[in-house]
């Protein structure tokens, strides 16, 4: 494709600048997987959960594109970790985004992925915050709280008044897909069953959502709630529970762009 080839030096000089300043170590001995690896796939797919949480960016979203070279190693005592280089596509749009480096490590004891992501730009950062701003002010300006539900519908659509709160649903989930994400099981996003905004008085706007995350490979069907606040410029800052599938109950984390610590105690976030 073109435009894949049109990216490949800037990939190259992703690597060579990282690999300048140490900002993401050769991977030494390792085992080279092949480019249609599903567990390499995996692994980049949770580096971008994990930068789409961080980014906190509602027009700065992205997806897999091409993995480009995958090599998978055994750290003593930790875990297996994934070395990725890979192309990425504008999460609405399908366009190219820009290209990869990160390292995936999945450790042995039970806790989210260790993540490590560098990425080149495609499109200009200040647009991108422009636009950002712009979505921030049409749902600031809203006459009354935003609700929805089963977005997108059964055919796939989703009104457009209603995609900033559908793109705001992928970048807060994107933290609970990353945080649950094993070598084993992976997650997407659905369809947001239902929305509502919360009006307050600071600067923030806040939602509560319930989201259907389809887990791979066990085809489930994973309910989660989901309160958010958002504004740009500011750790996107999230709260979850979802359904437990053994014991019925549910299990639930915070975390905000930036950490993994607990989610902000600002008040009335009502988490």
């Amino acid at each position: 494709m073109p435009g894949l080839r049109r990216s490949a030096p800037a990939s190259l000089l992703l690597v060579a600048l990282l690999c300048a300043r140490g900002g993401l170590a050769a991977p030494g001995a390792g085992r080279e997987l092949e480019a249609g690896s599903r567990s390499a796939a995996a692994a980049a797919r949770v580096a971008l959960h994990y930068r789409n949480f961080q980014e906190g960016s509602l027009r700065g979203l992205r997806g897999l594109g091409r993995l480009r070279k995958a090599t998978l190693k055994n750290i003593p005592e930790s875990g297996h970790k994934y070395y990725l280089q890979f192309s990425t596509e504008d999460y609405r749009t399908g366009e190219d985004a820009g290209n990869c480096l990160a390292t995936v490590l999945y450790p042995k004891k039970k806790s989210p992925p260790v993540v490590s992501i560098k990425c080149s730009n495609t499109k200009d950062q200040k647009e991108i915050q422009e636009e950002d701003n712009r979505l921030y002010q049409s749902i600031r300006h809203q006459t009354k709280p935003i609700t929805g539900s089963n977005i997108p519908d059964s055919y796939g659509n989703i009104e457009p008044a209603l995609e900033p709160v559908w793109a705001l649903a992928v970048a807060g989930s994107s933290s609970i897909m990353w945080e649950k994400s094993t070598e084993t099981l992976m997650y997407s996003l659905a369809q947001v069953k239902s929305v509502r905004q919360w009006i307050r008085k600071d600067d923030f706007t806040e939602f509560d959502y319930t989201v259907l995350l389809h887990e791979i490979p066990t085809q489930e069907m994973i309910s989660c709630h989901m309160r958010l606040m958002w504004l740009p410029g500011h750790p996107l800052k999230v709260k979850h529970f979802c359904a437990s599938k053994s014991h019925g109950e549910d299990e639930g984390s915070g975390a905000e762009s930036g950490s993994a610590a607990a989610p902000s105690a600002e008040k009335g976030a009502n988490f």
